[in-house]
């Protein structure tokens, strides 16, 4: 069978980013993504205009359908879009290691999207606060990483395209100590649901039973391609071509 990640994130209409985004890259990699609705949105390559969330019991009654009849062998967390739904999917996480207690989950620690808007109902840190505990690795970028501050999670991989020059650092920590650095060229554009592409790509390759390391590694080798190979929809933002061979 080939191997599922269970996915929660908001649906995003530009198919920029959230679910889409986490389809088309778990595909990709050779996995098949089953998403849950976390969160409806407006907004487009460059703006998030309006998020609501998707009702907690309602989101939990779509995951269950699929909890029931599939073998989930990863789960990826990006938006929950309020506190209630972070606190439904992480009592489902608990559920789901009761019966695999290795099963990885990659959270996205999105807080706002790369323009600033906010992405959850309420304070996002709370929401998260709920999921950061059960974890398998966090894939912040650095100012979700300065906001998260030290996390209860054995594994962080911290994204550097926020920062400057003409290099990303991408660091990857183990309780703490650094294992790990990736430097990699900065491209020269922005880019809508690249974080989103880059954990659904880590939720991917560990699905399919890489370790840590090299799921980390083929993951950004595969993110940094669909950037490279990014293509236009409207002014601003670009969108990472994450089917990078067509028929």
């Amino acid at each position: 069978m080939v191997p599922t990640v269970l996915v929660f994130a908001g649906l995003d209409p530009g198919g920029g980013a959230g679910l889409a985004a986490d389809i088309a890259a778990i595909a990709a990699l050779g996995a098949h993504a089953l998403p849950v609705a976390t969160a409806l949105t407006v907004q487009d390559n460059n703006r998030v205009h309006e998020v609501r969330a998707v009702d907690a019991a309602f989101m939990l009654r779509q995951a269950d359908a699929l909890v029931d009849t599939c073998s989930i062998d990863a789960v990826k967390i990006g938006i929950p879009g309020s506190r209630e739904n972070a606190a439904a999917i992480a009592t489902l996480l608990r559920q789901l290691r009761a019966a695999d207690p290795a099963l990885p989950v990659v959270l996205d620690p999105v807080l706002a999207s790369g323009h600033g808007d906010l992405l959850c109902r309420g304070n996002a840190l709370e929401a998260l606060a709920e999921l950061v505990p059960l974890a398998t690795v966090l894939v912040p970028n650095l100012p979700e990483a300065r906001a998260l501050g030290s996390v209860p999670c054995e594994h962080v991989f911290v994204t550097g395209g926020h920062g400057e020059g003409e290099i990303i650092l991408n660091r990857w920590l183990r309780d703490g100590v650094e294992q790990r650095v990736w430097r990699l060229p900065r491209l020269p554009h922005t880019y809508h649901g690249s974080g989103c592409t880059l954990a659904a790509a880590i939720a991917a390759r560990l699905a399919l039973g890489d370790p840590m390391e090299q799921a980390l590694e083929r993951a950004q080798d595969y993110c940094h391609q669909t950037l490279a190979h990014a293509f236009w929809i409207a002014p601003g933002q670009r969108i990472p071509r994450r089917i990078l061979h067509t028929y």
